[in-house]
């Protein structure tokens, strides 16, 4: 498979990235939520000054395409009116922080994501790479964001929080919001200093398996020793109704701008890394087309990036071969169509993912990420089937 360029940095709004459709223009809610009249806002803007699609990325943002570089900067200034722009590029950068859907008023969790972007873009702060971000769970419905991309997390434990580097067996036992957000910046200060940054880029994972090859020089800070007792999570995120709201999903986690216009007449939002969006309070969603509220429904459980055309790297159209095989996957079968090897719709390993390869074919990719080693190559996007993949599979691997 041909190499995609690897940008190491998510768009912003302040810093688009140029995709094959425009400018795409990433906003970033405080602390996941979108007021009624903010939600609406998004949604007048991305129809006058981008093409009208809003995508949803895992990061739990929204996404306006289809910018020109002529509408760039009214667009800036009318999310700065909303209140959805960081003062700078390096404090936007900065404030790349997954806040749960699930917290109930007054259970700490908006209160730690606030005092993370206060701690975040005060003086001294670490700078950390673009695609360095921290993780907020709430102590009500723990929704297992462990599954969801971030380097430094905080978690509900049997005495307050626990903040800890991901993948890493302990942590910081904090009883405050203010300690949970100064415990993380010591140890986004201990990343940098343990040399987690090379060449601009770094994760916390990555750099946690070197130390433990080289503890000495890069010993843990005593108090991210401790072993906290996390409160179980429930991965179980399904479109519908939940007792704060009702979850709606979207097809490949995109909508139209006059969907986002009608969502925000029911009820402020709270966006999720999981694509869908949770309407405070609602008990019902609205009968519109665009958006799913079955939690049975296959799409939910396919994941497909932008593709050709709209992506200047990616070699095949990813959604048409990922809707044509959704619609008849397996109760219990997970699908993911990459339209290059950088995998952005889903960095994380699959249970089987489609890869766009040189040429226009697709290579097949069995419990790995878009990246991995290929199983089977060469098919035919537009003619495949999920018998023709079955047959595929049980061939000899390369």
């Amino acid at each position: 498979m041909s190499a995609p360029v690897i940008q190491g940095w998510c768009p912003g709004a302040l810093r688009p990235m140029m995709s094959g459709d425009g400018l795409v223009v990433r906003v970033r809610p405080h602390a996941g939520r979108l007021s009624q009249e903010q939600a609406a806002g998004i949604a007048s803007l991305a129809g006058r000054y981008g093409n009208g699609l809003i995508d949803l990325s895992s990061r739990a943002n929204l996404q306006i395409r289809g910018v020109r570089e002529g509408t760039w900067e009214p667009l800036i200034d009318g999310l700065r009116a909303l209140d959805l722009i960081d003062e700078n590029i390096s404090a936007e950068t900065r404030r790349n922080i997954v806040v749960t859907p699930f917290w109930h008023e007054g259970d700490g969790t908006v209160e730690i994501a606030s005092a993370l972007e206060r701690a975040l873009v005060a003086t001294g702060a670490p700078t950390v790479p673009g695609k360095f971000g921290f993780s907020v769970d709430s102590a009500f419905h723990p929704s297992g964001l462990s599954g969801v991309s971030a380097d430094i997390r905080i978690a509900p434990c049997f005495g307050g929080w626990l903040v800890y580097g991901d993948t890493f067996l302990t942590g910081a036992v904090v009883e405050t919001p203010d300690s949970a957000a100064e415990a993380a910046m010591e140890l986004a200060h201990w990343f940098v200093s343990s040399g987690g940054i090379v060449d601009g880029r770094g994760r916390m994972a990555r750099l946690w398996a070197d130390v433990e090859v080289d503890v000495r020089n890069r010993r843990l800070p005593g108090r991210f020793q401790q072993r906290g007792v996390r409160f179980a999570t429930d991965s179980g995120v399904k479109a519908g109704p939940h007792d704060l709201g009702f979850l709606v999903g979207f097809e490949f986690g995109q909508m139209e701008a006059e969907t986002l216009s009608i969502l925000a007449k029911c009820g402020p939002l709270r966006v999720t890394p999981w694509r869908m969006i949770l309407i405070e309070g609602a008990t019902s969603a609205p009968r519109i087309p665009g958006i799913i509220t079955e939690s049975t429904d296959p799409l939910l459980r396919v994941t497909a990036c932008t593709g050709a055309p709209g992506c200047l790297q990616a070699l095949i159209a990813t959604r048409p071969l990922a809707r044509a095989l959704g619609i008849s996957l397996a109760p219990d079968a997970r699908l993911h169509v990459s339209g290059c090897s950088k995998g952005c719709a889903h960095p994380g390993a699959a249970p089987l993912t489609l890869v766009g390869e040189a040429g226009g074919t697709v290579a097949v990719v069995r419990n790995g990420p878009a990246s991995g080693a290929p199983v089977c190559r060469g098919l035919n996007p537009d003619t495949l089937t999920l018998n023709d993949l079955t047959e595929a599979l049980n061939a000899p691997q390369l």
